[in-house]
Protein backbone atom coordinates (compact mmCIF):
# COMPACT_ATOMS: atom_id res chain seq x y z
CA UNK A 1 0.00 0.00 0.00
CA UNK A 2 2.93 2.40 0.86
CA UNK A 3 4.53 1.61 -2.35
CA UNK A 4 1.77 2.40 -4.30
CA UNK A 5 1.16 5.45 -2.39
CA UNK A 6 4.43 6.29 -2.84
CA UNK A 7 4.31 6.14 -6.93
CA UNK A 8 0.94 8.00 -6.80
CA UNK A 9 2.94 10.49 -5.35
CA UNK A 10 5.96 10.28 -7.33
CA UNK A 11 3.63 10.39 -10.87
CA UNK A 12 1.44 13.60 -9.15
CA UNK A 13 4.92 15.24 -8.32
CA UNK A 14 5.99 14.54 -12.15
CA UNK A 15 2.65 16.18 -13.82
CA UNK A 16 3.20 19.01 -11.51
CA UNK A 17 6.50 19.77 -12.73
CA UNK A 18 6.03 19.45 -16.50
CA UNK A 19 2.95 21.57 -15.85
CA UNK A 20 5.50 24.12 -13.66
CA UNK A 21 7.92 23.84 -16.63
CA UNK A 22 5.14 24.20 -19.59
CA UNK A 23 3.88 27.65 -17.40
CA UNK A 24 7.84 29.03 -17.64
CA UNK A 25 8.00 27.46 -21.12
CA UNK A 26 4.72 29.81 -22.11
CA UNK A 27 5.82 32.77 -20.49
CA UNK A 28 9.22 33.33 -22.07
CA UNK A 29 8.17 37.42 -22.90
CA UNK A 30 8.57 37.18 -26.81
CA UNK A 31 5.74 34.24 -26.80
CA UNK A 32 3.46 35.34 -24.44
CA UNK A 33 3.25 38.76 -25.85
CA UNK A 34 2.54 36.95 -29.53
CA UNK A 35 0.00 34.94 -27.69
CA UNK A 36 -1.84 38.10 -26.44
CA UNK A 37 -1.12 40.45 -29.56
CA UNK A 38 -2.87 37.66 -31.49
CA UNK A 39 -5.79 37.58 -29.38
CA UNK A 40 -7.00 34.05 -30.90
CA UNK A 41 -10.07 34.28 -28.84
CA UNK A 42 -13.38 32.57 -30.42
CA UNK A 43 -16.47 34.14 -29.47
CA UNK A 44 -18.19 30.87 -27.40
CA UNK A 45 -15.06 30.79 -25.54
CA UNK A 46 -14.90 33.90 -24.25
CA UNK A 47 -18.77 33.53 -23.40
CA UNK A 48 -18.31 30.57 -21.46
CA UNK A 49 -15.83 32.19 -19.76
CA UNK A 50 -18.23 35.30 -18.75
CA UNK A 51 -20.33 32.77 -17.78
CA UNK A 52 -18.35 31.25 -15.49
CA UNK A 53 -17.47 34.37 -14.17
CA UNK A 54 -20.97 35.08 -13.05
CA UNK A 55 -21.56 32.02 -11.48
CA UNK A 56 -18.32 32.34 -9.47
CA UNK A 57 -19.39 35.81 -8.26
CA UNK A 58 -19.89 35.41 -4.84
CA UNK A 59 -17.11 33.25 -3.90
CA UNK A 60 -14.43 34.32 -2.29
CA UNK A 61 -10.83 34.73 -4.56
CA UNK A 62 -13.33 33.67 -7.76
CA UNK A 63 -11.96 33.70 -11.12
CA UNK A 64 -12.38 36.46 -13.43
CA UNK A 65 -13.46 36.10 -17.54
CA UNK A 66 -10.03 37.56 -17.61
CA UNK A 67 -8.02 35.38 -16.06
CA UNK A 68 -9.89 32.50 -17.80
CA UNK A 69 -8.90 34.40 -21.03
CA UNK A 70 -5.10 34.57 -19.68
CA UNK A 71 -4.84 31.11 -18.93
CA UNK A 72 -6.14 30.05 -21.87
CA UNK A 73 -3.99 32.18 -24.42
CA UNK A 74 -0.74 31.20 -22.59
CA UNK A 75 -1.90 27.20 -22.72
CA UNK A 76 -4.51 26.41 -24.98
CA UNK A 77 -6.58 25.06 -22.14
CA UNK A 78 -10.50 25.16 -22.13
CA UNK A 79 -11.28 22.67 -19.18
CA UNK A 80 -12.38 24.89 -16.08
CA UNK A 81 -10.45 22.89 -13.49
CA UNK A 82 -7.35 23.30 -16.01
CA UNK A 83 -7.48 26.72 -16.38
CA UNK A 84 -8.26 27.00 -12.21
CA UNK A 85 -5.15 25.56 -11.71
CA UNK A 86 -2.79 27.32 -14.13
CA UNK A 87 -4.37 30.43 -12.90
CA UNK A 88 -3.27 29.62 -9.46
CA UNK A 89 -0.12 28.82 -10.47
CA UNK A 90 0.12 32.46 -12.32
CA UNK A 91 -0.57 33.82 -9.67
CA UNK A 92 1.77 32.25 -7.74
CA UNK A 93 4.75 32.28 -9.54
CA UNK A 94 4.01 35.07 -12.08
CA UNK A 95 2.31 37.59 -10.31
CA UNK A 96 3.76 40.66 -12.24
CA UNK A 97 3.54 38.83 -15.59
CA UNK A 98 0.10 37.60 -14.75
CA UNK A 99 -1.15 41.03 -13.49
CA UNK A 100 0.45 43.39 -16.77
CA UNK A 101 -1.23 40.28 -19.24
CA UNK A 102 -4.47 39.99 -17.62
CA UNK A 103 -4.44 44.16 -17.11
CA UNK A 104 -3.93 43.73 -21.35
CA UNK A 105 -7.16 41.47 -21.93
CA UNK A 106 -8.93 44.03 -19.87
CA UNK A 107 -8.07 47.11 -21.68
CA UNK A 108 -9.13 45.06 -25.17
CA UNK A 109 -12.49 43.52 -23.99
CA UNK A 110 -14.23 45.47 -21.11
CA UNK A 111 -15.11 47.84 -22.72
CA UNK A 112 -16.63 46.47 -26.56
CA UNK A 113 -20.18 47.68 -26.74
CA UNK A 114 -21.05 48.02 -30.59
CA UNK A 115 -19.60 47.21 -33.85
CA UNK A 116 -18.25 50.12 -35.31
CA UNK A 117 -20.37 49.70 -38.75
CA UNK A 118 -24.55 49.67 -37.78
CA UNK A 119 -26.79 47.75 -40.45
CA UNK A 120 -28.66 49.94 -42.75
CA UNK A 121 -32.40 49.81 -42.46
CA UNK A 122 -32.75 51.29 -45.94
CA UNK A 123 -30.51 49.34 -48.23
CA UNK A 124 -29.58 45.42 -47.24
CA UNK A 125 -27.06 45.89 -49.55
CA UNK A 126 -24.81 47.87 -47.64
CA UNK A 127 -22.94 45.35 -45.91
CA UNK A 128 -19.23 44.99 -44.75
CA UNK A 129 -16.99 42.19 -45.09
CA UNK A 130 -13.43 41.28 -43.37
CA UNK A 131 -11.47 38.70 -42.73
CA UNK A 132 -8.46 38.03 -40.23
CA UNK A 133 -5.78 39.75 -41.89
CA UNK A 134 -3.33 40.71 -38.87
CA UNK A 135 0.12 40.82 -40.18
CA UNK A 136 -0.43 39.81 -43.91
CA UNK A 137 2.17 42.39 -45.16
CA UNK A 138 1.91 45.97 -46.37
CA UNK A 139 4.47 48.17 -48.42
CA UNK A 140 3.07 51.34 -48.55
CA UNK A 141 5.84 53.57 -46.05
CA UNK A 142 7.81 50.35 -45.94
CA UNK A 143 7.30 46.79 -45.52
CA UNK A 144 5.64 45.98 -42.12
CA UNK A 145 3.03 43.60 -41.23
CA UNK A 146 -0.83 44.67 -41.04
CA UNK A 147 -1.49 45.94 -37.47
CA UNK A 148 -5.85 45.48 -37.67
CA UNK A 149 -8.39 44.34 -39.46
CA UNK A 150 -10.21 45.82 -42.08
CA UNK A 151 -13.90 46.05 -43.08
CA UNK A 152 -14.59 46.72 -46.57
CA UNK A 153 -17.57 48.52 -48.04
CA UNK A 154 -19.94 45.89 -50.43
CA UNK A 155 -20.69 49.29 -52.02
CA UNK A 156 -17.57 50.90 -53.09
CA UNK A 157 -18.63 54.84 -52.25
CA UNK A 158 -17.24 57.30 -49.80
CA UNK A 159 -19.14 58.78 -47.60
CA UNK A 160 -22.01 56.50 -46.54
CA UNK A 161 -21.17 54.41 -44.40
CA UNK A 162 -21.92 55.61 -40.90
CA UNK A 163 -18.72 54.76 -38.56
CA UNK A 164 -19.68 54.31 -34.73
CA UNK A 165 -17.89 54.34 -31.32
CA UNK A 166 -16.87 50.70 -30.48
CA UNK A 167 -16.97 51.63 -26.92
CA UNK A 168 -16.84 54.12 -24.31
CA UNK A 169 -14.29 56.94 -24.11
CA UNK A 170 -12.12 60.20 -25.15
CA UNK A 171 -10.67 61.49 -28.29
CA UNK A 172 -7.12 61.36 -28.22
CA UNK A 173 -6.03 61.82 -31.36
CA UNK A 174 -7.62 63.36 -34.79
CA UNK A 175 -7.11 64.51 -37.80
CA UNK A 176 -4.52 63.41 -41.14
CA UNK A 177 -2.06 60.59 -40.77
CA UNK A 178 -0.08 59.87 -43.85
CA UNK A 179 -1.04 56.02 -43.71
CA UNK A 180 -3.79 56.28 -42.03
CA UNK A 181 -5.67 59.16 -43.92
CA UNK A 182 -8.64 61.14 -41.73
CA UNK A 183 -8.18 58.85 -38.16
CA UNK A 184 -9.52 59.63 -35.01
CA UNK A 185 -8.28 57.56 -32.06
CA UNK A 186 -11.05 57.26 -28.77
CA UNK A 187 -9.10 56.20 -25.67
CA UNK A 188 -11.75 53.56 -23.37
CA UNK A 189 -12.16 53.43 -19.86
CA UNK A 190 -10.24 50.36 -18.75
CA UNK A 191 -7.24 51.63 -21.24
CA UNK A 192 -7.54 50.49 -24.67
CA UNK A 193 -7.10 52.76 -27.84
CA UNK A 194 -9.30 52.10 -30.24
CA UNK A 195 -8.14 53.39 -33.78
CA UNK A 196 -10.54 54.16 -36.68
CA UNK A 197 -8.84 55.02 -39.84
CA UNK A 198 -9.55 56.33 -43.65
CA UNK A 199 -12.30 58.88 -43.07
CA UNK A 200 -13.90 60.01 -45.66
CA UNK A 201 -15.17 62.90 -43.24
CA UNK A 202 -16.19 63.34 -39.36
CA UNK A 203 -19.52 63.50 -38.22
CA UNK A 204 -18.86 66.99 -36.26
CA UNK A 205 -15.90 68.73 -34.77
CA UNK A 206 -14.56 66.83 -32.30
CA UNK A 207 -12.01 68.34 -30.07
CA UNK A 208 -9.16 66.33 -28.20
CA UNK A 209 -10.23 65.57 -24.52
CA UNK A 210 -13.99 65.52 -25.75
CA UNK A 211 -16.17 62.30 -24.16
CA UNK A 212 -18.18 59.98 -26.37
CA UNK A 213 -20.34 57.43 -25.91
CA UNK A 214 -20.51 53.69 -27.51
CA UNK A 215 -22.65 53.68 -30.56
CA UNK A 216 -22.26 57.67 -31.72
CA UNK A 217 -21.47 58.58 -34.62
CA UNK A 218 -17.71 59.26 -35.60
CA UNK A 219 -17.35 59.61 -39.44
CA UNK A 220 -18.06 57.87 -42.51
CA UNK A 221 -16.22 55.40 -43.98
CA UNK A 222 -13.78 56.35 -46.96
CA UNK A 223 -10.46 55.45 -49.01
CA UNK A 224 -8.28 58.50 -47.70
CA UNK A 225 -4.88 58.37 -46.73
CA UNK A 226 -1.50 56.74 -48.11
CA UNK A 227 -0.16 60.52 -48.75
CA UNK A 228 1.65 63.31 -47.64
CA UNK A 229 -0.98 65.21 -48.92
CA UNK A 230 -4.33 65.93 -46.76
CA UNK A 231 -7.34 65.51 -48.42
CA UNK A 232 -5.64 62.28 -50.67
CA UNK A 233 -8.52 59.56 -51.48
CA UNK A 234 -8.99 57.16 -54.58
CA UNK A 235 -5.10 55.10 -53.47
CA UNK A 236 -7.49 51.79 -52.23
CA UNK A 237 -11.08 50.77 -51.90
CA UNK A 238 -13.49 52.39 -49.75
CA UNK A 239 -12.91 50.75 -46.15
CA UNK A 240 -12.87 51.17 -42.23
CA UNK A 241 -9.76 50.27 -40.80
CA UNK A 242 -10.09 49.30 -37.44
CA UNK A 243 -6.88 49.32 -34.71
CA UNK A 244 -6.43 48.11 -31.19
CA UNK A 245 -3.99 49.18 -28.81
CA UNK A 246 -2.78 49.18 -25.12
CA UNK A 247 0.20 50.72 -23.64
CA UNK A 248 2.86 48.93 -21.15
CA UNK A 249 3.96 49.62 -18.36
CA UNK A 250 7.56 51.25 -19.80
CA UNK A 251 5.41 53.53 -21.94
CA UNK A 252 5.49 51.82 -25.15
CA UNK A 253 2.43 50.36 -27.20
CA UNK A 254 1.25 47.51 -28.25
CA UNK A 255 -0.92 46.67 -31.43
CA UNK A 256 -3.48 43.56 -30.65
CA UNK A 257 -5.71 41.83 -33.18
CA UNK A 258 -9.14 43.56 -33.57
CA UNK A 259 -10.86 40.17 -35.69
CA UNK A 260 -11.23 38.72 -32.64
CA UNK A 261 -13.26 41.39 -30.65
CA UNK A 262 -15.23 42.60 -34.21
CA UNK A 263 -16.31 38.86 -34.53
CA UNK A 264 -17.17 39.01 -30.71
CA UNK A 265 -19.50 42.36 -31.80
CA UNK A 266 -20.77 40.76 -34.67
CA UNK A 267 -24.26 40.47 -32.49
CA UNK A 268 -24.05 43.95 -31.18
CA UNK A 269 -25.21 45.46 -34.16
CA UNK A 270 -26.86 49.33 -34.11
CA UNK A 271 -29.32 50.10 -37.29
CA UNK A 272 -29.12 53.85 -39.47
CA UNK A 273 -30.69 54.30 -42.18
CA UNK A 274 -28.43 55.16 -44.75
CA UNK A 275 -27.76 54.11 -48.34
Amino acid sequence: MGFILLVLLNVSLISYCRDIGRLNRLFKTEDAMERLRGQEIPVEVFQNFQEWEKKSARKAGGFSSYDYLLAYLMTGEEEQERLQWYIQRLREYKEEQYTEYSGYLQAVWEDLKYFPVPISTINEEARVSYYNSWMAPRSFGGQRGHEGTDLMAELNERGHYPVLSMTDGVVEKIGWLTKGGYRIGVRAPHGGYFYYAHLYDYAREFQIGEMVKAGELLGFMGDSGYSEIEGTVGNFDVHLHVGIYVDTPKGSEVSVNAFWPLTFLEEQKLAYPFY
